[in-house]
């Protein structure tokens, strides 16, 4: 059964892996109809990493990140439309309050202050940097920069209170997502720049590869 779970995870991942590819290139290339087909299949593909995998242990934890991830797919597909940037925003915050909510539910609150110093620190400057090209989105910005930065420090926790393979995915995927939206905001809100697009996403769809792979390693281990 395990062989079975193992082999299902690496077939899954290389089908994401494809699909992420297929969409970088064509998004690149600037062939939008295939662009707008392989985006939201990536993430669909991301989602079916935690869905499909056995569930011995952490259901709710599981389900809360799902439900996140399929957030994170409705933000993709809204983002795709520049009139739609706003609730693609709102998207992705929602489903940065849905895995603080499962950090939370997993493990508790994290309560280390050096990483919440780091973290915020770097947000801040980052988000006073680029605050004088935000408009009429510097509120909306501005919570989402907070609720972010809260979600990176509550998965840098799990790591840090408990060090397994499972958990520095989790560490790692957070960090990703907030470099991933950093390169976003700058290239929207501040300058465009070279190699833009595939930067964004190759560091999005690694960041929510990693959540589901550290969530499917964690749901299916055998709680006792």
């Amino acid at each position: 059964m395990v062989a079975k779970s193992n082999r299902t995870r690496q077939l899954i991942n290389i089908f994401i892996l494809v699909s992420a590819c297929l969409a970088i290139y064509f998004g690149f290339y600037n062939d939008r109809a295939l662009f707008m087909f392989f985006k939201p299949l990536t993430t669909i593909l991301v989602i079916a990493l935690p869905f499909f995998a056995p569930k011995n242990g952490h259901v709710t934890f599981g389900r809360l990140v799902i439900v996140g991830l399929v957030f994170c797919l409705l933000g993709d597909v809204l983002l795709l439309f520049d009139a739609y940037f706003l609730f693609g925003l709102v998207a992705f915050l929602v489903a940065h309050i849905l895995f603080s909510v499962s950090f939370i539910q997993y493990m508790g609150f994290y309560k280390n202050w050096i990483a919440f110093l780091v973290l915020f620190g770097i947000a801040g400057v980052l988000f006073l940097w680029l605050r004088p090209g935000l408009g009429d989105l510097l509120l909306p910005v501005s919570i989402y920069v907070l609720i972010i930065t809260f979600m990176a420090w509550q998965g840098v926790g799990l790591y840090v209170r408990e060090r397994n393979n499972a958990h520095a995915l989790m560490a790692m995927a957070v960090l990703f997502f907030m470099l991933s939206d950093a390169l976003l905001a700058i290239s929207k809100f501040k300058t465009p720049f070279y190699f833009s697009g595939p930067l964004i996403l190759s560091t999005y769809w690694l960041s929510i590869g990693l959540i589901a792979n550290a969530v499917r390693g964690i749901t299916s281990t055998t709680v006792k």
